[in-house]
């Protein structure tokens, strides 16, 4: 294991996170809804979710997905259900008006259940193990040592909580807040839809 591989494993990761996908779409409305704080807890949540399931792949859970497809495919169609439930939210309360002193919207708005709701976001999703495992597949090696595995793991969850707490920030400034309840009905339901197009691919591909 060298420094270069290392960076490079970190900078994939790091595109991979900033491309948008379900995480950003929650991301992005939970902070424009409840504002920095809860969005942060999130964003720890979406880091844990990115951190068991790099861990799994490095642990060989990618190659079991490989033998075994009908456990792949479960778990897809789990996690493309939870998406839709989320969608269904959104969706079916885009004209309630919202305060943001006292929104009951999707999701949570206490410090834990928001990063438990990022974390069930993130890891009902396994796509991320089979991305992590061809990653680890290409360019660790087998004898790594375990301070070295601990610093990829390490990146990760920084990569992803760090990302996400700078998407947190933007989205909860006062205009983004204001644009978001100017157009909170097309908005939501935008996002909703988004939602719904990520989860069949993730049960699709």
């Amino acid at each position: 294991m060298t420094p270069g591989i290392f960076a490079s494993i970190v900078l994939i990761h790091l595109a991979a996170a900033i491309s948008p996908g379900p995480s950003f779409v929650v991301s992005v409305r939970t902070a424009a809804t409840e504002g920095f704080r809860v969005a942060v807890a999130l964003a720890f949540g979406f880091g844990l979710g990115a951190l068991l399931w790099a861990t799994a792949a490095m642990a060989g859970l990618a190659v079991l997905f490989r033998l075994v497809p009908s456990l792949f495919m479960a778990l897809k169609l789990v996690g493309a259900g939870f998406l839709f439930y989320i969608a269904y939210r959104m969706w079916s309360r885009a004209k309630e008006p919202l305060s943001f002193a006292q929104s009951t919207d999707l999701p949570p708005r206490s410090a834990f259940s928001a990063a438990r709701f990022g974390f069930l976001t993130f890891a009902t999703n396994p796509k991320p193990a089979v991305f992590f495992g061809a990653v680890f597949v290409g360019l660790l090696p087998a004898d790594m040592a375990l301070g070295w595995r601990i610093a990829i793991l390490a990146a990760i969850f920084l990569n992803e909580t760090l990302w996400y707490i700078l998407v947190a920030r933007v989205f909860s400034l006062r205009k983004a807040r204001e644009a978001y309840l100017k157009f909170k009905a097309w908005v939501d339901r935008a996002f909703g839809g988004l939602l719904v197009l990520l989860g069949l691919k993730i049960a699709l591909t």
